[in-house]
């Protein structure tokens, strides 16, 4: 076998890891090892690479390497829970980047190695690139943004102002029409251009994106990702960017239409409708405290989850600002110490990324027969006698049943169908959608307000003292 037939093996081996991996990430049970397939996987690829002739600039090559993996390793072991999401959005946006960059620099090199005129250069090599430059600069800038939000650098809240569709509109015509005029005259400074534009683009897109979308968000942009680094791979003749790129761009997507279904809306709708900026049409403007709710202590509501058969815990982007987890696996073991029946329904965009609960508990030990989905745990709300709710606040809010609310139609975990309702908060304050909770007034509901953990701890030792 040739060293290019090796290689190919090689690459060939990894991808088949990847689609492995990615069978393994669609169950909490396989997500762990799914990972250390991938991992094994991309290590084989980088490994072959090595191997391919002509490769130039070793040393820097290691260099690169050591300083990524310097970078990366720190930051992935140490960062809380609470900032996963920052982190996949930064690591993210610097694929998008790095991909951006190659096609840049793949340009720079048509200009300046092949016969000295781009014009030599087949077009649909010069297209590829510039594509690469659009996709993957959009995703570096928008990613940016969407970490500053949650970051909360920035607030969180849509930021629009007058014409800002008109602007974007504008900003995406001129990319477009960058891209032709590179194609004509293969002109170095009509691609600089494109990546000004692109950058703004991406951060025209991201800032009108409330809160309540980001799921949304950092699965799109995670696609934009793997798209732009697949136009990387034909650029450079490389298999293994491309069946990678087309793999997370593809996934990607496929998330992204899941997540859109999870909130009852369309992607435009999402990308285009500012989304947290609105009014309740059901109980007026948000944070309107002209109702009155029902509140409770640790201690009674202690006794009486001792005394139930099913409770069913609801966690949320609250459960991990908290750092509950580990408070809540300790109740539910207390409960289940007595004969109580528990479970945990996830709503697939509670938290800030797709999977955030699954994987917050996942550190605590849930055990994963006890993640129920929420198309799996719907069907049993009727029938458990207490839904305790922790950090979540959106996607149990009945609101989105009524016609004309601003999240109508939004799927939503059916925690009203409980026997009673425990709800923990910090305040009245409403999620971020911008809207008031219509359960929060439900005559079953009892809320305790203060820190989630602290709340959690109190009630762990009023159910062993019971």
């Amino acid at each position: 076998m040739t060293r290019s037939t090796i290689i190919d093996v090689a690459y060939l081996i990894a991808a088949v890891t990847f689609i492995l991996a990615l069978k393994g990430l669609s169950n909490p049970k396989q997500a762990r090892s799914g990972n250390f397939i991938a991992m094994a996987g991309m290590a084989l690829a980088v490994a072959a690479t090595f191997f391919q002739e002509h490769l130039g600039h070793l040393a820097l090559m290691v260099v690169a390497i050591v300083i990524g993996a310097a970078i990366g390793i720190p930051a992935s072991r140490f960062v809380k829970m609470t900032a996963m999401p920052q982190l996949v959005a930064i690591f993210n946006g610097v694929g998008g980047g790095a991909a951006a960059l190659v096609s840049l620099t793949s340009f720079i090199i048509f200009q300046t190695v092949i016969s000295g005129l781009p014009s030599n250069v087949p077009t649909y090599k010069l297209l590829e690139v510039l594509i690469g430059v659009l996709i993957g600069t959009v995703s570096f800038s928008g990613s940016a943004i969407a970490f500053i939000k949650l970051q909360e650098l920035i607030t969180g809240r849509p930021i629009t102002y007058p014409g800002q569709q008109f602007v974007n509109a504008i900003l995406a015509l001129a990319a477009i029409g960058l891209i032709i005029t590179a194609l004509a005259t293969s002109s170095l400074g009509m691609v600089w251009a494109l990546l000004v534009v692109s950058l703004a683009l991406g951060v025209g897109l991201v800032l009108p994106i409330g809160g309540a979308d980001v799921p949304v968000l950092i699965s799109l942009l995670n696609s934009l990702t793997g798209v732009a680094v697949a136009a990387s791979g034909f650029t450079l003749n490389n298999n293994m960017l491309i069946i990678a790129g087309t793999l997370v761009g593809a996934s990607g997507l496929l998330l992204t239409q899941l997540m859109c279904k999870a909130m009852g809306r369309s992607l435009p709708n999402i990308l285009f409708s500012a989304f947290g900026s609105v009014v309740t049409a059901t109980g007026g403007a948000a944070g309107d405290d002209s109702r009155t709710v029902k509140s409770g202590t640790p201690e009674d509501i202690g006794v009486m989850l001792s005394y139930v058969q099913k409770v069913a815990i609801i966690p949320g982007y609250g459960l991990a600002v908290a750092q509950a987890q580990h408070t809540i696996r300790e109740l539910a073991d207390e409960l289940e110490a007595k004969g109580i029946e528990v479970f945990y329904a996830i709503h697939p965009v509670a938290g800030r990324m797709p999977g955030h609960m699954n994987v917050l508990l996942a550190e605590a030990n849930v055990p994963y027969d006890k993640l129920l989905e929420m198309d799996e745990a719907n069907p049993k709300m009727s029938q458990v006698d207490v839904a305790l709710v922790v950090g979540a606040n959106d996607t149990v809010n009945p609101a989105a049943r009524t016609v004309g609310s601003p999240i109508s139609g939004m799927p939503i975990i059916n925690a009203d169908e409980a026997g009673q309702i425990i709800f923990l908060k910090r305040s009245m304050r409403p999620g971020f959608a911008g809207i008031d909770n219509e359960l929060l007034f439900n005559e079953k509901t009892t809320l305790l307000f203060g820190d989630a953990k602290d709340t959690l701890s109190k009630l762990v030792t009023s159910v062993a003292a019971s």
